[in-house]
This record gives structure tokens, sequence and C-alpha cells, in this order.
């Protein structure tokens, strides 16, 4: 561990930036005045009108200059990984995603002959969401499009799980009629399901860079992992794109704790990697039905335990670790999606009188946002959900949608946002969650609640570091050379037009992390 009190925006030391470098023929969002920005050790020196006809620079030729990208709440391996595993995301039924499976089979007869044998993983699928599927998913059925070859499917909001009983058994666990696990069951299988000898640190570089190439200059990592250790062994093996804060979930608290480890510390060598908050689950998701919320579910059993969804952690146990977590230098970012969630959360902090991230935020009471504000919390949410979810809202939360993923009104009480992606539940491109904020809309349809998009302004800057809390949609002397140079105003852009924003350049400490101009 590497002590810093300057965390984040810290330039990394080690990371062959230049001595200096001039960006010439820059525009700032919102204006047509030609600048030209000196960097110097990393940091942004000066903003200046151009006049400058120096050769050792990089010609903007009149593209926007903003302040680099970040996603707030990546799974990066998940991420990795789903990326090479069977696409089920364009699924609308359980037929569909059977006659998916039977082609995967078909199509590598040796693999299935492997996996039958025990000699190989099977077949490992990524992206279903069954909330309004006209049919429903069955052990059954997937047993007979399956049959001895083990296969296992997740769902596209990571909370859910459709094994085979070959997959079962060699997994030793059960599941009832369904095929279903849920929850904190799903999470242990689909930890066994990775290959790690195929988790190659060029794996993670080409996927770091693939982010690079779409201007973002860091994530906050909430892997289900040691991420303390793993990302200062990534970024020493060369996956050095992107700066990382990196979470602790509470399995692994004490021994972060014991280490002395805070938030802010740096972790590795490069100083891109920094310690970050404890990650806590409270409760579930809306598509899997999941999500702890006041009202129940339509259609329903009312004598169903879990008729409103769940609660995955009871609140005193919830208390407990964030106590932990806050007497020992480590900030908390708390899961909760239903409203009932958010309440409780916003009562466990308000109980600790301390400061934090509720993460996702997709459904609140009228009451509870100005809550946000008053406790100093901020609320880390991914409007693309709202874009795969607004169906399946409007069928379980009918009703309520007026206050699901409620950006505007968050605002509006002085709430600071940050933008991510929950990537694989959506990509990894801030552009995609930028669009989605300011749209509330995708595919051509009409917007969702058009009263709950955000100004662009107010939308890219909570794609920045500081996120909302410090307006970080315009580039200042004195700041992290952590920059993005892009093909259009971003403060112009609506719709498609933010979503597909060109990246020319991205630059980390005015280091080239994605050169699309030279």
């Amino acid at each position: 561990m590497i002590p810093a009190s300057a965390g984040l925006e810290t330039p990394n030391p080690a990371a062959a930036h230049p001595e200096s470098l001039l960006l010439r023929n820059i525009r700032l969002p919102g204006s047509d005045v030609l600048h030209e920005v000196q960097l110097t050790q990393g940091r942004i020196a000066s903003l200046a009108a151009t006049d400058s006809t120096a050769t050792d620079s990089l010609d903007a030729e009149g593209r926007f200059l903003i302040p680099g990208l970040w996603d707030h709440h990546v799974h990066f391996t998940q991420w990795v990984i789903a990326r090479r595993r069977l696409d089920l995301a364009a699924t609308t039924s359980a037929a569909e995603v059977l006659q998916l499976v039977r082609g995967a089979l078909s199509a590598d007869p040796e693999l299935s002959a492997a996996a039958s044998q025990g000699a190989g993983a099977g077949v490992v699928g990524y992206g279903f969401r069954d909330g309004l599927w006209p049919d429903l998913p069955s052990l059954s059925s997937l047993d007979q499009a399956t049959g001895s070859v083990p296969v296992g499917l997740i769902s596209g909001d990571l909370h859910c799980m459709w094994l085979n009983s070959a997959l079962q058994t060699r997994l030793g666990v059960s599941t009832d009629a369904s095929g279903l696990l849920r929850e904190a069951d799903s999470f242990a299988v689909m930890d066994q399901l990775q290959d790690p000898a195929s988790l190659t640190p060029e794996i993670y570089r080409q996927t770091a860079q693939a982010a690079a190439e779409r201007g973002v200059v860091g994530i906050v990592e909430f892997e289900n992992a040691d991420n303390i250790s793993a990302w200062p062994m990534r970024t020493a093996a060369g996956v050095d794109s992107l700066r990382v804060q990196v979470s602790v979930w509470p399995d692994r608290l004490q021994s972060a704790l014991l280490a002395g480890i805070s938030t802010g510390d740096v972790l590795d060598e490069r100083g891109l990697v920094t310690m970050g908050p404890l990650k806590v689950i409270s409760d579930g998701s809306l598509n899997t039905r999941t999500a702890w919320c006041w009202d129940p579910y339509p259609e329903v059993d009312l004598m169903h335990p879990h008729s409103c969804g769940m609660q995955t952690v009871p609140m005193d146990e919830l208390q407990e670790v964030m106590r932990q977590a806050r007497d020992g230098g480590i900030s908390a970012a708390i899961h909760a999606i239903g409203d009932r969630a958010n309440t409780a959360v916003l009562d466990a902090f308000e109980a600790l009188a301390m400061p934090g991230v509720i993460e996702h935020a997709q459904l609140l009471r009228w009451e509870d946002i100005p809550r946000f504000a008053r406790l100093g919390l901020t609320a880390s949410v991914q409007p693309e959900h709202a874009m795969d979810d607004r169906d399946v809202a409007d069928a379980y939360w009918a009703g309520r949608t007026d206050r699901a993923f409620p950006l505007d009104a968050l605002t509006r009480a002085g709430v600071p946002l940050r933008l991510g992606s929950d990537a694989p539940v959506s990509p990894l491109d801030p552009w995609v969650a930028i669009a989605a904020a300011v749209s509330r809309s995708r595919d051509g349809r009409d917007p969702w609640h058009p009263e709950q998009r955000l100004d662009p302004a107010t939308a890219l800057a909570a794609a920045t570091r500081g996120g909302t809390a410090t307006g970080g949609h315009q580039v200042r002397a004195g700041d992290a050379a952590d920059l993005v140079l892009v093909e259009s105003d971003p403060l112009a852009g609506e719709g498609s037009g933010l979503r597909e924003m060109g990246v020319a350049a991205t630059l980390l400490g005015g280091r080239l992390t994605y050169d699309g101009i030279s």
C-alpha cells in the first residue's frame, strides 16, 4: 500500500506521461472560440486563446475538450467474461433462449462431447430478462434442450441463473422445478463458472483499452473479488489505461481493516489504483422481482414471504458492517433498488451519521429524495437501466414509475449524482448513460417519464470523477490532465447523437491512452 492524501486526482507518477504537451485548436463545450491547453507534469497548466504555431503539440483541429469520463459502477471481470459468453440479450421468451442454446450445442459438437464427459465447462450464457416472458423457465425444458452438457444461463441483471441438472450435479447445488437460483445462491454459482486461466492480463488490457476508446479514464470496481490485490497486479502487468477505485465486500472487510487500508489510499506503484468503499447489497433487482418495495408485486401471493421483494441482509447486520468500515476509514456504497430498501439504507446512514453513496436508487418515495441531500449522500445511478427496464417497471411498479429513476428530482433536491453502467448489465460506455439520462429514450421510442430527464451539462458532469457535486463538465487549469477530445459539442447533443459520440483521443495524466487523430 502506498499512502496518498491526494487520492484519485493524483497523476500517476510512473506512467510515462510527457513532461509537457500542448493541445492546439481545441474548443470547450458551449463555445466556438479556439483555445490551446498546456499540459505539464500530468496536469492542466493553462488555458488560453490559441495563437501558437508550435510543432511539438497535438492539433485538435477544432474538436471539443472535456474532462475524462468515469464509469462509477462496474463489475469489470463480469464485463470481460460476458463479452465471451453466449449472448441472450435479444431473447424475449424461454423458448427463444432454448433455441439459442440448442444452436450453440449443435455448432460445437466437440465442446458438447467434452463437457458431457466432465472435460469442459459446458455452455454459459448471459443476458436473458424473464420479467415479461410469455412462458416460464423450467428445469425440465432446459434439460430436454441440453441433455448431459452442463449449462448455466445468467440473467441480464446478474441476480438470477437458470441451470440444468447436469450443471447442478457438477456444482452440488439444486433448484426447484423452475431451474432458477436467485440472489446469494446465484452469486455463489456464478463465481464457480469463471475460468481463471482464461482471464489473462492481455484480456483485461484489451477490455480497458476499449473503454479508453470511448473516453473512459476511470472506473469504480464493484466486482465481488479480491480487488485490493488483483488490480495492483493488473496495472503492474500493463493494464494501465484506466484509473481504478476498488471496493471491498463484507467478507473481505476485516482483511482490509487489519491491513490498515483506508478509502483514498493508493494501492499500486503506478498510482492508478486507489481504495474505495465497502460494497453491500441490501436487496435484489426489478427484473428478478427481488427489489425490496413497500408495495407487493402484482400477481404474487400476498402470503408469499417475498411478495414485496426481499431484504438480502438484515438491517442490524448492515449497520454493523457499515460501522466497522466507518471506524476504519472506509466509506460505504450500498446497493438499494426498491423504495423500501432505499428507505432502510437511508435510515442506516442516518443512524451512523455517515456520508456515502447509494448505488442504483431506482425507486424512491418522494419524501426520501430530500433525505439524500440532508444526509450528505450521493446517488450513483445507471440511466440506461431505465431504458432496459421501462416495460418491466410499467408492469411491476405500475402507478409508481413517476418516481422510478427520478434523476431530475434528485438533482433539484441538491443530491450529487454519479453515472455508471453496472457493466455488464449495460455497456461500459459513459455516452450510453449520458444519452439515456438526457433523452429517457432509445430505439426511437417516446421518452419514458421525460420530466425526469437531465440537461446535457448535468449529465456530462455526472459522468466525470467529481460528479455533479463539482459541476465538472468543463476543464480547468490545475486539474489532472485526464481529458477527452470529442467530435461534437456534448452540450448541444441529445439522444442518438450523444449515444454515438465520436471520441478522437483520451489522455490519462497527460498520456495518450487512445489516439484517433495522429
